[in-house]
């Protein structure tokens, strides 16, 4: 049975924190938001839905590593959170590049914690910061929101 998934349409109306991109007119800031079901067929989904996004916006040499950073946090909020999760990519981040969102309902950050080399578990904020230009999290009204960047890559918006 295939997830279900609510996307939100892409708009240039784009949250407060995003004031300030540095988007031009002739390059408006975007967003695609889709709230995913706690449900471990949505890490499938997520890897999907982020595949189709960025090839739509052309950011094909972002791809891979866009989508092992989304499966690791999705995996994370259903681990560790309860209800419905948020995947939200925006472009331009506030840095000039790809900013992806994961939310969830647990206001509890994500912990980095030491790894052995042969842990099972526990590399994924590892991968993070070594995958992304910059991450983090922060509280909402309704839980967290962890967040990471990529830096901008060739190709049209």
């Amino acid at each position: 049975m295939k997830p279900f998934t609510a996307p939100i349409r892409e708009t240039a109306a784009i949250a407060p924190w995003h004031a300030g991109l540095g988007a031009t007119p002739a390059q408006p800031a975007r967003r695609r938001s889709w709230l995913l079901p706690s449900d471990p067929s949505s890490v499938r989904e997520a890897r999907r839905l982020t595949r189709a996004q960025l090839a739509d916006w052309a950011l094909d040499d972002q791809i891979d590593d866009t989508v092992l950073l989304v499966s690791e946090l999705v995996t994370n909020a259903l681990r560790h959170a309860w209800g419905p999760i948020r995947l939200t990519f925006c472009l331009p981040s506030p840095h000039g590049g790809l900013r992806c969102e994961i939310e969830d309902a647990n206001p509890a950050g994500p912990l980095r914690r030491h790894v052995e080399e042969h842990d099972e578990e526990g590399r994924g904020l590892h991968m993070l910061t070594r995958l992304s230009h910059r991450w983090g999290s922060r509280r909402t009204h309704a839980g967290k929101v962890v967040w990471f960047e990529l830096h901008a890559c060739a190709g049209p918006v």
